[in-house]
């Protein structure tokens, strides 16, 4: 059963609805790992939309499982990596008028600033996962650059109504954990999964962890953080 990393951006874009600190995504870190999660995640983007500076460092100070980060492949979150060192890095496309990333990383345009930005990370200590759609060619890319591990981006098969559409996505990322098992890479999860869409993903023994956020805090909302953390990881035990 793969491990749950709970991701707490979406606390963080509702607490910056108004001017106030509530809800603190701390707080929510805090009882995450109470309820049961292995580990927390956050996002930080070069204009703070989300995540703001105090976020990111308060977060690795408090969080007692793992800390992952996820950035651009740029020179300022490259040095706020080395500073703040988190447990992992997940490198991710930044494109200012989305939300949260809708698609991988472009293996191919941006293969230098990549490659750049593993090399730098990799060598101060912190492993460094590519945040990529499901497609067993974007894996092999990624193993060539060296990148310890993929988060296979599961937006299109969690967001999809049809069932013929959902079925062949999910069919798609089985193909893509298997290359990336047989290239030893390790293996996350994730985006916009739900308590539904995230039991597959439960039978795959290759994935090590599912990143889930907006459907956790949606939950939250009715029963409170631990219930929906509780809930989220029988979701996937019983996958």
């Amino acid at each position: 059963m793969p491990d749950l990393i709970v991701n707490v951006d979406h606390t963080a874009a509702f607490r910056n609805l108004t001017p106030g600190r509530q809800p603190d995504p701390v707080g929510v870190a805090v009882m995450a790992e109470v309820a049961g999660a292995v580990g927390v995640s956050a996002r930080f983007t070069e204009d703070r939309r989300q995540i703001s500076d105090r976020d990111i460092r308060v977060l690795r100070e408090t969080v007692q499982g793992r800390f992952s980060l996820g950035v651009a492949p740029t020179p300022e979150m490259m040095g706020l990596v080395l500073d703040v060192k988190p447990d992992e890095v997940v490198l991710i496309p930044d494109r200012p008028e989305e939300a949260s990333a809708e698609g991988g990383l472009d293996l191919i345009l941006d293969r230098t600033e990549i490659t750049d930005t593993i090399t730098t990370i990799r060598d101060s200590g912190i492993p460094v996962f590519l945040f990529v759609d499901p497609d067993p060619e974007h894996v092999k890319s990624a193993h060539r650059l060296n990148a310890d591990g993929v988060q296979i981006n599961t937006g299109i098969y969690a967001g999809h109504a049809s069932p013929d559409t959902r079925e062949r996505m999910l069919a798609r990322i089985v193909d893509t954990v298997k290359v990336a098992a047989r290239l030893k890479l390790r293996i996350w999860a994730g985006h916009g999964l739900d308590y539904q869409t995230c039991r597959p993903l439960g039978e795959m023994t290759e994935v090590e962890a599912c990143v889930i956020g907006h459907s956790l805090m949606a939950r939250a909302l009715l029963t409170g953080i631990e219930t929906a953390v509780r809930e989220m990881i029988i979701a996937l035990e019983r996958g």
